[in-house]
């Protein structure tokens, strides 16, 4: 497996005791520790709620796509200490294909009016799951599909969607996951389509917004970022300018000097 673009050493092992404490301490920052201490029970309930029989088949509720494309995408096979790890960091829930078609269009419109094409960029997932997005992103001509993604099980489920996917309108056949922390992955230095299906808590999304601002000043390129689920778009405002959306998305772009 590839490391280009991380900088950080290989991924540990998980810890749900860590990232429990992390996320408190991020909460008690922000709201108080009283806040801190209720958002944590709030979140453990859930997690029980989300164990019963009826939430395990709604989980299994978007099946079709892993039927027609013989792969394993959706949130329902997940392991218990995944989906704990997730209610700290991102929970798993890929996107819908109809929604992510909708999505590009948007793109499409947007790169096209700027005389670019998708073969120019390098599509990104930072916190891709299985891989879903990725196998969607393949049905247009990017130059290359990269998906980062922090807990290793559903980084492995990701590689083997990404070497047993077959699709007659495949375009793009350069794809890659790689296992990290999305927040410190080093964005590639061409002209990129960045997805962010709402992957990291305000503190992360913060880190990831520095460094994307940080390699647009060192590499002023073309950028556009699809933010799915945009509840802390307010956060991106300071490297990105809005361009498109709708209450489910929202698209951004670098400074119009580029695009």
């Amino acid at each position: 497996m590839s490391r280009e673009g991380l900088n950080l050493s290989p991924n540990p092992r998980l810890s749900v005791r860590r990232a429990a404490l992390d996320y408190w301490a991020n909460e008690a920052d922000r709201h108080g520790r009283f806040a801190a201490t209720r958002a944590l029970a709030q979140v453990l309930w859930e997690f029980v709620r989300d164990s019963t029989p009826a939430r395990l088949r709604r989980r299994y509720g978007d099946a079709d796509y892993d039927w027609d494309h013989r792969v394993n995408t959706t949130s329902a096979a997940v392991g218990w200490r995944d989906r704990l790890l997730g209610i700290f960091y991102s929970p798993y829930q890929p996107t819908e294909p109809e929604l992510f078609r909708q999505m590009m269009s948007t793109v499409s419109e947007e790169v096209t009016r700027n005389g670019l094409d998708f073969p120019d960029f390098t599509f990104v997932d930072l916190g891709s799951g299985k891989g879903r997005t990725l196998l969607m992103a393949s049905n247009y001509p990017f130059r290359r599909i990269v998906g980062v993604e922090l807990l290793p099980a559903l980084h492995e489920i990701a590689r083997q969607n990404l070497a047993q996917y077959k699709n007659d309108q495949q375009r793009c056949f350069a794809l890659e996951s790689i296992c990290g922390d999305a927040t410190h992955y080093s964005l590639p230095e061409h002209p990129l389509v960045i997805y962010l299906f709402n992957p990291f808590p305000e503190a992360g999304l913060r880190r990831f917004t520095s460094n994307l601002k940080e390699s647009l000043g060192t590499h002023p390129r073309p950028v556009y970022l699809l933010y799915h689920n945009p509840l802390l778009e307010r956060v991106l405002e300071d490297a990105l300018q809005k361009v498109a959306g709708t209450h489910q998305y929202s698209l951004l772009k670098s400074s119009s000097e580029f695009c």
